[in-house]
């Protein structure tokens, strides 16, 4: 039996207002309690790389936390740490949960990103050329590698490669620039005579220059020298376990290696000649371009193009020199035009004979193969007699077969004789026609005889303006 005063209803009163009055004590004095909300997600377990490190009121909150964890690492290292950071925040309903204080999320953040930092990792630069790339420790390790590029095709190589930032990127890549180590850069402005007048003048007095230069004045050497491979140097920041050696890169960068190419097939082409060329095996350069080639004897076709390798380096390098050579050569073919003869006639009317010269010339190499060579001054010392060739002018005429239709019957060449007596080798060629079909001569010309002849039958003989004559034999009637 409960036992009830004559206070009891004043008591259970000042408890209720006593219960609310704790309740808003809590409220105002303890921040770290959630205020219930009926409805919606007020609280966020928040989880760094899969661990769990507390219990946040909003995913903002958490990515707060995750900052300033960030900026205090930094802070208490000198060297640049590498941290793994994947977070995630999962959220719920609570009406009584209590939140951990943000230096305590922060706290365990830092401790997760610190058991889970990645190896130490150092300054490096990155060297990029078309598909190849390659970490090394240092810009001066960079600048050591591209110059084995040059110095390959150079001794006492007066260029060195310079790093600059590359103008047609935003970001901090840097390129190439090679410069000539002798030459003396003048800042001075000089003011010239701008247009064509000024180019041409400048072209007549080099020309003439030239021409009173000896051989002896010339200043023969590298003239110039690139990189014919866009080269891009960026900062980075890699495991020592990625960086590579000096050696080995300049071993990659400068050793050739085959690479595919197109070869266009010109007048005068063979097979064997252009495996010759390209220092490929015939069987080889046959099996590369087996859709196009059977075998050793196909033919080939101006315009085609094959497939070849080259040996080239991953860094390719364009450069000038200007150079002394003697050689022997040959003048152009002279050709005397005769409007009596075919194009198919011809006669040579004086044999050639080779001239010697001297020249100074800048010749312009892709690696070792010339590209293009540019003559300064040559002197011929024994005068090259030219090829003299006749050659006519007027289309030879064209044959057709003599009638419509019909049935071969016997080729021209050799035979099985048809007849005792017979001759075993056809100069002609038959074909079976119904009687009466009609025959045509197979070009214009003049009947030098027509009638009966023995063998033949009627039988119609026709002259040709290139020599040729024609015969039509085994005919029902003559009509000329």
């Amino acid at each position: 039996m409960r036992f009830i005063t004559k206070y009891y209803k004043e008591c259970r009163i000042a408890f209720i207002k006593s219960a609310f009055f704790v309740i808003g004590l809590c409220v105002l004095f303890c921040p770290t309690f959630v205020i219930p909300e009926s409805e919606g997600e007020n609280m966020f377990v928040v989880k760094l790389n899969g661990k769990e490190v507390g219990c946040v009121g909003s995913s903002e909150e958490a990515g707060e936390c995750l900052k300033n964890a960030r900026a205090e690492i930094q802070k208490e290292n000198e060297d640049l740490v590498f941290v793994k950071t994947e977070i995630s925040c999962e959220s719920k309903e609570s009406w009584f949960g209590k939140t951990d204080s943000k230096s305590d999320v922060i706290s365990k953040m830092k401790d997760v990103m610190m058991s889970d930092r990645i190896a130490d990792r150092k300054t490096a630069y990155m060297i990029k050329v078309n598909d190849f790339t390659a970490n090394v420790e240092s810009a001066e390790a960079v600048t050591d590698i591209l110059q084995a590029a040059l110095d390959k095709y150079a001794e006492n190589n007066p260029y060195r490669v310079e790093l600059v930032p590359d103008p047609d990127r935003e970001i901090n890549v840097l390129t190439t620039k090679v410069v000539d180590s002798t030459k003396q850069i003048n800042d001075q402005t000089q003011t010239f005579t701008a247009g064509f007048a000024r180019a041409m003048h400048d072209m007549d007095a080099e020309s003439e220059m030239r021409l009173r230069m000896s051989f002896d004045d010339f200043d023969y050497g590298l003239v110039d020298i690139s990189y014919d491979d866009k080269v891009e140097v960026i900062e980075t920041f890699v495991s020592p376990m990625d960086l590579m050696a000096s050696d080995q890169a300049k071993e990659i960068l400068t050793k050739d290696q085959d690479k595919p190419a197109i070869y266009e097939v010109k007048s005068g082409d063979t097979l064997s000649e252009i495996a010759l060329d390209v220092d490929i095996p015939l069987d080889k350069l046959v099996e590369m371009n087996s859709e196009l080639l059977e075998d050793e004897n196909s033919p080939i076709r101006v315009g085609e193009e094959l497939v070849i390798t080259v040996p080239e380096p991953e860094l390719s390098v364009g450069r000038k020199e200007e150079i002394y050579y003697e050689e022997a050569f040959d003048a152009p073919v002279e050709y005397v035009y005769n409007d009596s003869w075919y194009t198919t006639d011809s006669a040579i009317r004086q044999q050639p004979s080779a001239g010697y010269r001297q020249v100074a010339a800048v010749v312009s190499y892709h690696n070792d193969r010339v590209t293009d060579t540019d003559i300064l001054k040559e002197v011929d010392t024994i005068s090259p007699v030219a090829k003299i060739v006749e050659v006519g002018t007027k289309a030879p005429p064209s044959y057709i077969k003599p009638i419509s239709g019909g049935r071969l019957t016997s080729g021209f060449g050799p035979r099985s004789r048809p007849t005792k007596g017979a001759s075993s080798y056809h100069r002609g060629i038959d074909w079976a026609t119904p009687t009466g079909t009609a025959v045509y001569a197979s070009c214009a010309g003049t009947v030098a005889r027509a009638g009966w002849g023995s063998g033949y039958g009627y039988v119609v003989y026709i002259n040709h303006e290139d020599g040729r004559q024609t015969r039509y034999g085994h005919l029902s009637k003559v009509l000329v």
